[in-house]
C-alpha cells in the first residue's frame, strides 16, 4: 500500500468514478471514497484537505475498508492534520490594502490604472480595468497564473538541463492540495498557488517532478538524485509540511 503525497509520480489520469462509503476506525467514523484506476499498480490511500480516497487497481479484489483498518492510526493522524489546516486557513479579504504572499514575501494589494498587473515596489499592483471586468479575486488569481507559467517554465528549463531530462509541456492547474505532477507523456503540472511559496520551495517542487522523468517511484535513488541538485531539499519538504496553509488562496480551497 502506498500513501498520498502533495507531489505525485508520473501518472496519467485514467480513473473510474468514485463511490462514497464510511468505516469505523478505532472508534471513529471516517467517510471515504473508493476509486478504481486503470493506472494504479497497487492499492493506496490518498488523504488531503478534502477527504479520504482509497485508490485501487481496476482489477483488484481488495476490501478497501480492510485497507483502511490496517492503516487506521495513519489515516486518523492525517485527518487530524488536515482538520488543523482547515482551522488555520487564512481568512483573506479580496480588496485593496489586504496582503498576499508572492514568492514567500507578503505584498500589499493595490488596484490602479496600469497596462498589466505586476509586482512593483513591494506591492502587487492589479490593473484596474481587469478588476472592473471581473473582480479583485479573479484578477489576482489571473495574475498568479500568468506569473506561474513564466516563472515555472524558467525554473523547469533550468533544472531540466541540470538533471539531463526533457519534458513535454507545462500546465498550470487549479488543484487544491497537490503542488505538482508529472505524466507519462512528460507533461508537468503545477499548482498556480505555488507562486505564494518561497523560491527554494518552488524549485524543490519543480526538481521533484522533473526527477520523475528519470525515476517514477519515490525510491532511494529518486531522493538521491534530488539531493544532488538540491542538497537542502529537506528544508523545503519541511516547509511544505508545516506551512501549506499559507498557500490557501481562500476558503473555497477547502
Amino acid at each position: 500500500m502506498t500513501s498520498s503525497s502533495t507531489l505525485s509520480g508520473c501518472t496519467s489520469s485514467r480513473t473510474m468514478s468514485s463511490e462514497a462509503r464510511s468505516a469505523t476506525l478505532i472508534g471513529t467514523e471516517v467517510g471515504y471514497k473508493v476509486r478504481k484506476s486503470a493506472d494504479a499498480t497497487q492499492p493506496r490511500i490518498d488523504i488531503d484537505i478534502r477527504g479520504v480516497v482509497v485508490v485501487l487497481p481496476e482489477d483488484a479484489e481488495i476490501d478497501p475498508e480492510e485497507l483502511l483498518r490496517e492503516n487506521a492510526y495513519w489515516v486518523l493522524d492525517k485527518q487530524d492534520k488536515y482538520q488543523t489546516y482547515r482551522e488555520q486557513a487564512p481568512d483573506r479579504r479580496f480588496e485593496p490594502g489586504e496582503r498576499f504572499p508572492y514568492l514567500g514575501e507578503t505584498h500589499e494589494l493595490v488596484v490602479e490604472p496600469r497596462q498589466k498587473s505586476e509586482v512593483v515596489d513591494g506591492m502587487i499592483r492589479l490593473r484596474r480595468s481587469a478588476v472592473a471586468q471581473s473582480s479583485v479575486k479573479r484578477a489576482l488569481e489571473n495574475f498568479y497564473r500568468r506569473e506561474a507559467r513564466e516563472y515555472l517554465t524558467d525554473r523547469a528549463d533550468h533544472h531540466a538541463d541540470e538533471i539531463g531530462v526533457e519534458y513535454g509541456k507545462i500546465e498550470i492547474r487549479n488543484q487544491r492540495t497537490k503542488w505538482g505532477s508529472c505524466s507519462t507523456t512528460g507533461t508537468l503540472g503545477f499548482n498556480w498557488r505555488l507562486m505564494m511559496a518561497p523560491p527554494e520551495v518552488i524549485d524543490y517542487v519543480v526538481v521533484h517532478e522533473l526527477t520523475h522523468l528519470r525515476e517514477q517511484s519515490h525510491s532511494p535513488k529518486f531522493w538521491s538524485l534530488i539531493e544532488q541538485i538540491l542538497p537542502q531539499y529537506h528544508e523545503s519538504v519541511k516547509w511544505l509540511d508545516q506551512n501549506s496553509t499559507k498557500l490557501i488562496f481562500d476558503k473555497s480551497d477547502l
